[in-house]
């Protein structure tokens, strides 16, 4: 029997397969949360597909040594799921992060994507912008007295006024170690822009834009642009958990997507 994690060099990388003998789907979450996030995928796209989800380093289960590392590392990591698995071709997706990972795997092995589901990500770099509220935020995340404020502040910036959900994730915050995720943060704000490498990705392409995500819409729609075989989806008045919070739309999309355009034996 598999054991649930999969060995890198310098890690252990976590994560859940619903199992079955459908065409493989390997998601990978937001920055500051977990494999969790993909409960509603999971439940809805299973048993006619076999949904694996794993936990980036520095979150959820996953064990590692907090070395630095990239997203191409995590592009990588991914891999080493599917290794475990013995899943030689698979959809590989994410949310924000997660797609930051799943661009770079198509990059990096384009004979073991069969096609990718991007939600609420970009190709770019960090804006400026970006940077300097990452660096205010992850200051007084470090402070005791303003945690519970941030943590609760960052719940609505990335699910919106879902209150179940964000009262959820905020509690799980709080009991996390507040230093847990210093290297993937680092990872986060130096990662490279692949823009100009878009075009070489010629697997279909699902990319949903929540509209009120902290990736600038122009960033998605370029990157959908940029992308050869891309279909764009936007989704209104949601957040970067969209697919937590709009679970309908999205899982909608995704089967349509897998079932319309992919061509892939089951593993």
């Amino acid at each position: 029997m598999l054991v649930p994690f999969a060995r890198a060099i310098d890690a252990e990388i976590h994560y859940d397969d619903s199992g079955g003998r459908g065409p493989v789907v390997l998601l990978g979450h937001e920055f500051f949360m977990d494999r969790t996030m993909f409960a509603a995928q999971v439940d809805a796209l299973s048993p006619e597909f076999r949904v694996v989800t794993w936990d980036a380093r520095g979150h959820g289960s996953t064990r590692d040594q907090g070395l630095p590392f990239t997203y191409w590392t995590s592009a990588r990591d991914a891999l080493t799921v599917l290794d475990q698995l013995q899943i030689g071709r698979a959809v590989v997706g994410g949310t924000s992060q997660g797609g930051f990972s799943a661009i770079r795997t198509a990059l990096i092995a384009p004979d073991r994507v069969a096609a990718l589901i991007l939600i609420a990500t970009e190709a770019h770099g960090p804006s400026a912008h970006e940077l300097d509220n990452s660096r205010r935020f992850l200051e007084r995340w470090h402070e005791p007295r303003l945690r519970h404020a941030m943590a609760q502040h960052l719940a609505r910036w990335l699910i919106g006024e879902d209150t179940g959900h964000c009262a959820m994730w905020v509690q799980r915050w709080l009991t996390r170690d507040p230093h847990a995720t210093e290297t993937a943060a680092a990872c986060l704000l130096t990662r490279d822009s692949i823009v100009e490498r878009l075009p070489e990705i010629a697997c279909p392409v699902l990319v949903i834009h929540p509209s009120r995500a902290g990736v600038a819409r122009g960033h998605a729609v370029e990157m959908a642009r940029a992308l050869p075989n891309s279909q764009y989806l936007e989704i209104p008045d949601a957040r970067h958990a969209v697919n937590m919070t709009h679970p309908d739309q999205v899982n909608a999309a995704i089967q349509d997507f897998l079932r319309g355009q992919l061509s892939m034996p089951a593993s």
